[in-house]
């Protein structure tokens, strides 16, 4: 026998909106990480060493902040009782 009212509907609305946020924001981060690590390749053969460098540090913290995510959410996964 299944019981489908167990879940109450701020729980379903709380998966949704955080699922909505983390999906939208680790995509937005590694967008900007491939964006900064080509406009650097690119300035870089353009001879823009401060253009290159700004896209660069650019490339390196959206690197830092998707690592960040990511570790969180698995750390997050793992302590969860079953």
């Amino acid at each position: 026998m299944t019981v489908l009212g167990v879940v109450e509907l701020g729980q379903i609305v709380e998966v949704i909106w955080v699922s909505l946020l983390a999906g939208v924001g680790i995509t937005a981060i590694f967008s900007i990480l491939v964006l900064g690590t080509g406009r650097s390749a690119e300035a870089r053969r353009a001879h823009h060493t401060g253009a290159a460098l700004g896209y660069g540090l650019l490339a390196v913290l959206s690197l830092l902040a998707f690592a960040a995510i990511v570790t969180l959410g698995v750390q997050i996964m793992l302590s969860k009782p079953a």
